[in-house]
C-alpha cells in the first residue's frame, strides 16, 4: 500500500510539473494534464487527481493575497498590497478583498501559508502577552 501511495504522489507531482510554464501555472497546461488523466487512466485515477488537486490549489494560493478587512478597502490599497506582495515573493500576487467582521479594525493578509496581521486585535493580544 505504501508503494501505491508513493506512486500516486510521484504521478502527481509529474503531472504538476508538467503544469508550470516559466514558473507559471498554466491553464492550458493543466487542461491537457486533465484531457490526458482522462484519456490513459491511470492506476489509482481518483487519489493521483486528489493529489494533483491539492498541488495545484496550494499553487493558486500562493498566487494570492487575501485581504481580510474591517471597514472598507480601496482599490489603490489592494494594489498597493498586490505590489509589495509581488516584490517580497519574486512572482506575480494579486490581492483580493475579503471583508471580515471580526476584526475591529486593520487588516490580515494571507498569502499561501504565510500571514501577515497589522489588526487591533493582534496588537492587543501582543500587548496582553507582555504583560
Amino acid at each position: 500500500m505504501a508503494s501505491a501511495a508513493k506512486q500516486v504522489q510521484s504521478l502527481a507531482r509529474q503531472f504538476f510539473k508538467l503544469s508550470i510554464v516559466d514558473g507559471v501555472l498554466s491553464a492550458d497546461r493543466v487542461a491537457g494534464v486533465l484531457e490526458y488523466i482522462e484519456k490513459h487512466r491511470p492506476a489509482h485515477t481518483p487519489a493521483v487527481l486528489k493529489a494533483y488537486h491539492r498541488l495545484i490549489a496550494a499553487e493558486v494560493a500562493r498566487g494570492e493575497a487575501v485581504v481580510d478587512h474591517a471597514g472598507t478597502i480601496s482599490t489603490a490599497t489592494l494594489a498597493s498590497i498586490a505590489a509589495a506582495m509581488t516584490k517580497k515573493y519574486s512572482r506575480p500576487v494579486t490581492a483580493r478583498a475579503r471583508p471580515n467582521a471580526t476584526l475591529l479594525a486593520g487588516l490580515r493578509i494571507r498569502v499561501g501559508d504565510d500571514t501577515y496581521e497589522s489588526s487591533i486585535a493582534s496588537q492587543l493580544a501582543a500587548l496582553a502577552a507582555q504583560v
